[in-house]
């Protein structure tokens, strides 16, 4: 095979390889938190006369994500499911 023409085999080879990573949207944040909170209210959440109500941890990783802190949000939402090994929900 003449040089040249391995050059362009390398060439193509790493375009296709070196895809760029792209960063998540907010709107794509917002989902995955809105996401995740849905999850820790159902699973966390004391129903019932006296129960507690509503997982503090969770609510306030909601009230991060209302003003737009999503990545710490996101993050206090998914080890709050693991620690209570519940499984983490799909990304939207």
């Amino acid at each position: 095979m003449h040089p040249k023409h391995t050059l362009w085999i390398l060439l193509a080879a790493l375009m296709v390889c070196a895809a760029p990573v792209q960063a998540q949207t907010d709107a794509q944040k917002a989902r995955r938190c809105a996401t995740l909170a849905g999850t820790a209210d159902y699973y966390l959440t004391r129903r019932g006369e006296g129960s507690g109500g509503p997982n503090m941890i969770a609510l306030g990783a909601r009230l991060d994500c209302e003003k737009g802190a999503y990545d710490r949000g996101i993050s206090t939402l998914e080890k709050l499911l693991l620690d209570k090994r519940i499984p983490l929900p799909p990304d939207p």
